[in-house]
């Protein structure tokens, strides 16, 4: 687990890929909007769409707020709640 972004939006923190979990076996990703306190976990082809996505979005040199918004767009997939143990 390695985390690739925090702003005082979004976090993104990236799941090494796994051979023996079917979710793990392309990696994956989790992004957190700290805002609403929900996060959205993504594996498999997703992860590996994501990462071709982020990669292309890195190499224009995007600001903070850029990438804050390409985020955005995971938005209404954040069902699950961040709760604390």
């Amino acid at each position: 687990m390695n985390l690739i972004y925090n702003s005082e939006q979004y976090s993104v923190v990236e799941f090494g890929a796994d051979d023996d979990n079917e979710a793990l076996r392309y990696g994956g990703y989790e992004i957190t909007d700290k805002a609403v306190k929900r996060e959205f976990f993504m594996g498999g082809m997703q992860a590996v769409t994501f990462r071709k996505d982020v990669s292309d979005l890195i190499a224009s040199d995007p600001s903070l707020e850029e990438v804050d918004d390409f985020l955005g767009q995971y938005d209404p997939y954040m069902l699950q709640i961040v709760t604390v143990h």
